[in-house]
Formats: structure tokens, C-alpha cells, sequence
């Protein structure tokens, strides 16, 4: 009987130190965070694309986060301009830095590829402007019709993705996913209590 009280014991205390570690502790460091003047809050549309962007498994294949130039090549390949902070994510819930980068990192997709006609066309059909892409194709999130009606937005899909018969038409949900993934744009000054001292004393070098 006594092993076995020691042994719940120690079990409650392992749970209550890895809660105040892993909860309680960064909760209290974080909670008093304010978001970046450059950083938006996300609109109606682009949270319903967030949705989307979990819902068909984009964060298994894409990181949001880019990593510190002492040990990543991250800044060097343009991903971004600066290293990801705390307060970029202070509008994600759940944050989707993500563990695989299957695909490249969209952390900054917003600024790299700000071209609203060259992403829908990709979610459509990835091969049509990267012939080497492994992403899967999205099509379900268009609507194929024999002809365009009023107010139809149609895409424009080179051959041979192009259908036989009929056009291709973008949906609220293409534009959605759209919306959210331009907004990904992290490009503004990081807050200066967030920028680590070795990267303070880097730019104060001449």
C-alpha cells in the first residue's frame, strides 16, 4: 500500500511540474503580449480560408515559421526578412507553425507570391505553373460549368490542365483559402524587446 501511494504521488507531482512548465509558466510570459503595429487582424474571409488551410491538411505539408539564421539557412532562401517572434502569432488560435516543410514555408507567402491570379490558379492546378510540384491539386474548391454566368469569375487554365468543355469557375472557398494565405505577411519590424541581443549587437555593427 505504501509503494503504491509513493507511486501515485509521484506521478501527481511529474503532472503538476510538466503543467507549470509547459501551461502555466509561458502562459504567464505571454499573456502581456501586444501585436505588432504592422500586423492585421485577420478578417472575416481570411479566417473562414484559416478554416480551409486546416481543414484540407495544408499545415501537414507547410511550416509558418522562420527560423534563426545562427543555425538555418531559412532567411537565406528569402523566406523572410527576420527571424518569427512571438507577437507575429498573436491572432492564431491554434498557431500552425507546423512540423514538416514538405512544401516551402508561408510564413511570408503574402509577400513572396502577391499575385491573387497565380494562387488560385496553383490551388487549382500546381503543376500548371511548377511542372515539379508534388502539392495535390485543389479543384474541388472550383466549380467546372459548360458556360460563365453573370457575376462568375472565371480562371484562366493553360493546357493541357484546361477542360475539354466548359469553364472553370473561382468559388468563395477558393477565394477564402486565397485571402488568408496573402495575408501571411510577417515582413514588418520584429518589436525590439523580442529581437535576441546577439542580433542587436549585429546590426550595430557598421
Amino acid at each position: 500500500m505504501t509503494r503504491l501511494l509513493v507511486l501515485i504521488m509521484g506521478a501527481m507531482a511529474t503532472v503538476i511540474f510538466a503543467l507549470v512548465i509547459l501551461v502555466v509558466l509561458p502562459k504567464s510570459m505571454l499573456s502581456t503580449l501586444q501585436a505588432p503595429p504592422g500586423l492585421e487582424a485577420p478578417t472575416a474571409q481570411q479566417l473562414a480560408g484559416r478554416q480551409l488551410y486546416i481543414s484540407n491538411g495544408c499545415v501537414y505539408c507547410h511550416t509558418q515559421q522562420v527560423r534563426d539564421p545562427s543555425f538555418t539557412a531559412d532567411i537565406r532562401k528569402g523566406l523572410g526578412n527576420r527571424p518569427s517572434v512571438p507577437e507575429d502569432y498573436i491572432h492564431d488560435n491554434p498557431h500552425l507553425l507546423g512540423t514538416m516543410r514538405t512544401g516551402p514555408d508561408l510564413f511570408n507567402v503574402g509577400s513572396r507570391l502577391p499575385d491573387r491570379n497565380w494562387q488560385l490558379l496553383h490551388l487549382y492546378q500546381p503543376r500548371a505553373l511548377v511542372p515539379w510540384s508534388i502539392m495535390p491539386a485543389f479543384p474541388f474548391l472550383f466549380r467546372h460549368k459548360a458556360e460563365a454566368e453573370p457575376g462568375d469569375e472565371v480562371l484562366d487554365v493553360p493546357q493541357p490542365y484546361a477542360p475539354a468543355e466548359g469553364v472553370i469557375v473561382v468559388t468563395e472557398e477558393a477565394e477564402a483559402l486565397v485571402a488568408y494565405l496573402l495575408s501571411l505577411k510577417h515582413d514588418y519590424p520584429a518589436p525590439a524587446n523580442s529581437i535576441p541581443e546577439n542580433d542587436n549587437a549585429e546590426e550595430a555593427q557598421p
